[in-house]
């Protein structure tokens, strides 16, 4: 492991902290404004400690669930001898397709009751297990089967080998899922369940006063450094990279009948809950809503502006977690964990208070940005890098570390044996967090209402603007056209790593 981070991996790690760790700054202008007195009268109140026990209450359980159900899928997805494994492998990926907001709304008009905590949890869960789905087949799909091999011989079973290799994968994904849940704001709204970014979203629309919000969100950026640095102490210094070459075989396990049955029956229902659920609630204002009046102009304008300026936040948060990820798989100094961890941060504030950051920088110091593609590019950047980081690092860190010894001893320089060396082992990670990128871009809402060009619209802002005036059959196409469109590229990579 190289004791130093070469220059040119360091300069533009540091490029993606910096724009990570922006709208932090921000907060910090905005916290201070008031005064030291305001900023503990919010700090200090009752209310401020429930949101914080409600908020880490509900990312607790709903990650807790997502590894369970994520680890499962992928399991008996890529390890397997589950019948139809790749329809279900392309199953398993398509709720990343579907807005949580949307979701919410579909549990609640069918069951008003679910409100509150549970239907918070049943719907983000339902939402966000492929965090840790997607990453988990990647690493099942490159494990080298000789080390299970070994370990049966040995008397001691498969199951130490697959967690130990599965957990940078675990690790990564239930990071993901904690900080989705503590920014999310839709789903919670419409579940009338009381958490920080609701809060952070009434401080903002009820007066001019952003103090509240400020505070609310620094407590928020607290609570995710702590959840990262608990993540990255959990891992440790174990290795886990490969000694060789990704495998090409792969250890199929065959399941005897009744544990077949059983797991046949946990994938489907897991299918139905997460996709089937939605897609009949969407077909059901089709057929019974009033859609007639649809544009196919304005539909045709928004699928447009959706693939557009989704590829281009996919393909700029890859650009820039490709240094991040090699980073914090192989350097632990401070500032490998510094450049890592500082990544982690925008994804954990709500994406109104990366938006408003961004608004206030664009207005003050770069005025022909504002409104215009660009700054909302950025923002998904700053929003989605996470996802993109965890699974480069996780797909870096199974890269034998020899490899780049090699290259450099045969004249590479540590560029060069990145290029030629980790990067073309480490492209299923960086496939599969573009891809992440790309799913979750697509139905990304506050940020993309605050920062798109004034009289566009993509699918995600035409299915809240006709979702919040109650026309749920006007909304129909859009909800199936969002899903529609994310399903190619989680069926394509879903082929990929089955």
């Amino acid at each position: 492991m190289a004791r130093h981070i070469p220059p040119a991996l360091l300069a533009p790690a540091a490029v993606t902290a910096g724009l990570s760790l922006a709208p932090v700054a921000y907060l910090l202008v905005r916290a201070v404004e008031g005064g030291l007195p305001a900023f503990a009268a919010v700090l200090l109140r009752s209310r401020t400690a429930e949101l914080a026990v409600r908020s880490i209450g509900l990312a607790a359980v709903v990650t807790a669930l997502c590894v369970v159900v994520g680890l499962s899928l992928a399991w008996l997805v890529v390890r397997t001898d589950l019948p139809g494994r790749r329809v279900f492998g392309v199953l398993a990926a398509l709720p990343l397709a579907v807005p949580s907001y949307v979701a919410a709304y579909t549990w609640i008009a069918f069951y008003p009751e679910i409100s509150g905590f549970w239907g918070s949890v049943l719907v983000l869960t339902l939402c966000c297990y492929p965090y840790v789905y997607l990453p988990a087949t990647a690493t099942l799909s490159r494990m080298d089967p000789a080390m299970e091999e070994v370990a049966l011989s040995l008397g001691r079973g498969r199951a130490p080998v697959v967690v130990r290799q599965l957990r940078p994968a675990a690790a990564a994904g239930g990071l993901l899922v904690a900080m989705y849940v503590l920014s999310e704001f839709g789903a919670v709204s419409i579940m009338r369940f009381d958490v920080f970014t609701t809060q952070i979203y009434t401080a903002y629309r009820a007066s001019f006063d952003r103090t509240p919000a400020a505070v609310l969100g620094l407590l928020l950026v607290l609570i995710t450094l702590l959840i990262v640095l608990g993540e990255a102490r959990s891992r440790g210094k174990a290795a886990y990279a490969l000694q060789g070459a990704p495998a090409r075989r792969r250890t199929v396990v065959r399941l005897n009948p009744a544990a077949k049955a059983a797991s046949t029956g946990w994938a489907v229902a897991v299918a139905a809950l997460a996709v089937g659920f939605p897609l009949a609630s969407i077909g059901y204002w089709l057929v019974d809503g009033s859609s007639r009046g649809l544009d196919p102009a304005v539909l045709g304008a928004s699928v447009a502006a959706t693939l557009g300026v989704s590829a281009a936040g996919a393909l700029l948060t890859g650009a820039l977690a490709v240094p991040v990820g090699i980073i914090a798989a192989r350097h632990r100094s401070w500032a490998a964990r510094f450049v890592e961890q500082s990544s982690y941060v925008g994804h954990a504030l709500p994406g109104i208070v990366i938006a408003l950051s961004l608004v206030f920088f664009a207005v003050r110091y770069a005025y022909p940005l504002y409104q215009q593609w660009p700054l909302l590019v950025l923002a998904y950047a700053v929003l989605f890098m996470p996802a993109a980081v965890g699974a480069v690092r996780a797909s870096v860190v199974q890269s034998p570390p020899v490899l780049e010894e090699v290259a450099r001893s045969l004249g590479r320089g540590p560029l060069g044996a990145v290029r030629s060396v980790t990067l073309p082992l480490a492209l299923p990670g960086v496939a599969a967090g573009t891809a992440l990128v790309f799913l979750t871009a697509m139905k990304e809402l506050p940020a993309t209402l605050l920062l798109r060009p004034t009289g566009v619209d993509t699918l995600a802002t035409q299915l809240w603007t006709q979702t919040g005036s109650g026309s749920y059959g006007a909304a129909a196409p859009y909800a199936a056209l969002l899903m529609l469109l994310a399903a190619v590229p989680g069926f394509l990579l879903g082929r990929r790593e089955i």
